[in-house]
């Protein structure tokens, strides 16, 4: 029995207990608790490792260390056990992301030892929606992206994510994970998109998804139609998706700095309930 403090590497046979801690905050940890609830804690299906915080031989607090580094109910304590562990490994992962709490907790530990980061963006609004709004009409024209729309889908879906992170994500290798993740999200019908003459004016996916919530991600309207509210019905449709298809909560985290953004998700209903912060190397 483990006693005193440690940090360990979690095996499958800890799958309920970390299933556990996941379920105390289902809306803030959606994007582990999705990997978790498919690929179990083997390292190689999940993608990275999940390591645990013990006191006195319970299981307090995990941090899932991929191609993100996410802390997860992790205390005070929790946190400088997952730095030391981080700062012994070396950086593997391209960002840190989380609760804003503890994850500038884990960034000032960090940082002499991985800094400087690319950016910081340390004020991401999380927010849930749970009904669709009033007086606001779905866009009629968003729609399920197919299977055979994939060259169609991927010039938007590098524009968004080359506008948001900074960097395209063609860079390395090719593109080619990225690829996969699209043709995943397009395959299981989780991207939507209304499209016009062969060219997408808005977009967005579904990323991560659990019984009891999902995450919206990648809204993206074509620059030429911004500014005409095609936001807000679009994310209107997309929400009423989300509700009836897959989880009776729907979240999101925006930048704070995304003032158009976070005024469109206001007018559909979203609510803010906490606050994320992420870190890009």
């Amino acid at each position: 029995m483990l006693t005193q403090t440690t940090t360990r590497v979690l095996e499958p046979s800890d799958l309920d207990a970390a299933l556990a801690i996941l379920d105390r905050e289902p809306v803030a940890n959606a994007f582990v608790s999705a990997r978790v609830q498919i690929a179990g804690l083997d390292p190689w299906r999940l993608g990275g490792e999940m390591w645990g915080w013990y006191e006195d031989g319970m299981l307090r607090s995990l941090c899932y260390a991929g191609a993100n580094l996410v802390p997860i109910s992790a205390t005070s304590a929790a946190v400088r056990g997952f730095a030391d562990r981080a700062r012994r490994s070396g950086r593997r992962c391209s960002s840190i992301v989380g609760p804003a709490g503890p994850t500038a907790q884990l960034w000032r530990l960090l940082e002499p030892s991985w800094g400087p980061a690319r950016e910081v963006r340390a004020r991401q609004p999380l927010m849930v929606a749970d009904r669709m709004p009033e007086g606001i009409e779905p866009d009629p024209y968003v729609r399920r992206v197919r299977k055979n729309e994939m060259e169609t889908i991927m010039p938007a879906c590098v524009a968004m994510f080359t506008e948001e992170v900074g960097v395209s994500p063609l860079a390395g290798d090719g593109g080619l994970l990225y690829q996969a993740r699209v043709a995943e999200l397009v395959g299981s019908g989780r991207a939507f998109a209304r499209i016009e003459d062969g060219k997408v004016v808005f977009k967005a996916e579904i990323g991560a998804a659990t019984p009891q919530v999902c995450q919206i991600q990648g809204v993206w309207v074509a620059p030429e139609y911004r500014g005409r509210g095609l936001s807000v019905s679009g994310m209107a449709a997309v929400l009423r998706y989300a509700l009836a298809d897959i989880a009776p909560v729907a979240s999101l985290y925006v930048n704070d700095f995304n003032k158009p953004a976070r005024a469109s998700y206001l007018r559909v209903g979203f609510e803010e309930v906490g606050e994320f912060m992420s870190v890009l190397f």
